[in-house]
């Protein structure tokens, strides 16, 4: 006769549950892939934008102002910090995501896609050429005054969207493809951090920029000398984005400039840290035989945590940062940025003034031609010049598509519209809405090319 029991649902296979847990696991799993997809920070963010949109053009329009403008004051005796919520998330909150930009920058420059020169050479050159005729496009609109101002918005590129867009098309598409675009964006999003820092920055305080300067020697101080936690770090740059905030140079440079003073090194390396794991082990194995309860048993629970100690050694700093602040950076911070930036009026009775605005036109021909031309002309030259080389198993028809993608420009461009257009709220209306628009149609002609062009292949 067969045996029908089961094991038992406390401890099966070494593993221990409590008593609810596979009950929560059937609901929690799905749930957690669901998280880690590259495309749900994407949909996230576009739910979080159609949700400021609704809250700027209803019955809650009038409290949806009122809330992103309440003042928030941080105070310590006679010292304070005023500004308003949505200042606070502009300039305090992004300095996370700019962050997470600066340690991905560093990876990638280090040991990832930028890294070799060869095969990084069409990614950097067509970003080049994403980011200067986008700002070209534009400024033919706007060649003068203070519109001229914007023509940094165009020039950024949304790595979540258009990833997230490309990642959906993954059956229909090479993975080198996903890599080119994954490359040119990090690229795109380093010229864009150059550009905030060169040419959107307020009238200069050069006592505070000085004491800047030397807020980042400190940490570089701190990589050099072998640094390796986290709380020094994070303490100076705090006090290095306070300094740049009265500088006059945007605040969430603080982000970019800490995380490339990340230490990059792992305290052991790969034969020491498999040596002691094999020690602990051996003591583990031991100490089991007196008591196999960690909670009870000193010696296991001291090897636990000799174990712990030996994983963080043999992880770089700038892994673990990495790790730790994707996600909250991508499921809210971002999403936060978009409740407080998306959401712009919509007047049907002023459609045609906004749709023949010139801001507008610039952003939205910017994004949408003007990465096109550029990213797509730019690698054609590049390609006939023997500069760079396609990535494998593509075709020249699918870098063209995946320019298109490109004119995603949400996070990043409304970004920088509010940083050159914050004293203009007509000007900074006419640039999201065009950035919206651009983004819209982007994804939409991008995706559909690029299944057209899978659909060909299959």
């Amino acid at each position: 006769m067969t045996n029908q029991h089961q094991p038992s649902p406390i401890k099966a296979k070494g593993v221990i549950y409590a008593p609810w847990e596979h009950a929560f696991s059937r609901v929690l799993t799905p749930l957690d892939e669901f998280i880690h997809r590259q495309t749900t920070s994407g949909m996230l963010l576009m739910g979080t934008a159609i949700i400021a949109l609704f809250l700027a053009n209803g019955l809650f329009a009038e409290p949806y102002l009122h809330f992103i403008h309440t003042p928030v004051n941080v105070s310590i005796g006679s010292w304070e910090i005023k500004m308003s919520l949505h200042h606070w998330v502009n300039d305090g909150l992004m300095a996370l995501f700019f962050f997470v930009v600066g340690l991905e920058l560093k990876r990638e420059i280090l040991v990832g896609e930028l890294s070799d020169l060869r095969q990084a050479a069409l990614p950097i050159i067509a970003a080049i050429g994403g980011m200067v005729i986008p700002a070209l496009i534009y400024l033919a609109f706007n060649p003068e005054g203070d519109a001229a101002r914007g023509w940094g918005i165009p020039m950024a590129t949304d790595i979540a969207f258009a990833v997230g867009a490309l990642v959906l098309l993954a059956s229909r598409v090479p993975k080198a493809l996903i890599t080119f675009l994954i490359a040119l964006a990090i690229a795109d999003d380093l010229g864009a951090v150059l550009v905030i820092a060169l040419f959107y920055t307020q009238a200069l305080a050069m006592d505070w920029l000085l004491l800047a300067a030397a807020l980042v020697v400190v940490l570089l101080t701190f990589n050099f000398a072998g640094i390796r936690k986290i709380i020094p770090y994070f303490l100076v740059a705090v006090l290095l984005w306070y300094a740049l905030l009265q500088s006059g140079v945007h605040a969430t440079l603080a982000g970019v400039l800490g995380a490339f003073t990340v230490p990059a090194r792992s305290k052991y390396d790969p034969s020491l840290f498999a040596d002691r794991v094999n020690q602990q082990i051996d003591r583990f194995i031991a100490s089991r035989q007196q008591d196999d309860r960690v909670m009870t048993n000193e010696k296991l629970h001291s090897v636990v945590q000799n174990l712990e100690e030996s994983v963080l050694g043999v992880q770089t700093p700038l892994q673990r940062l990495e790790q730790i602040w994707h996600l909250p950076v991508a499921f809210m911070v971002i999403p936060i940025f978009a409740l407080f930036n998306a959401g712009i009026p919509l007047q049907a009775g002023s459609l045609a003034e906004t749709l023949t605005h010139p801001v507008m036109l610039g952003v939205t021909f910017g994004l949408l031609f003007g990465k096109f031309i550029g990213i797509t002309g730019v690698c054609w030259l590049a390609l006939r010049l023997g500069i760079g080389q396609l990535p494998g198993g593509t075709r020249f028809s699918q870098i063209a598509a995946v320019s298109v993608l490109g004119g995603i420009g949400f996070t990043m461009s409304i970004f920088i519209s509010e940083l050159g257009f914050a004293d203009q709220p007509e000007y900074l209306l006419m640039a999201k809405t065009g950035v919206l628009a651009a983004s819209l149609l982007a994804g939409m002609l991008g995706f559909v090319w690029l299944w057209w062009l899978g659909r060909r292949n299959e």
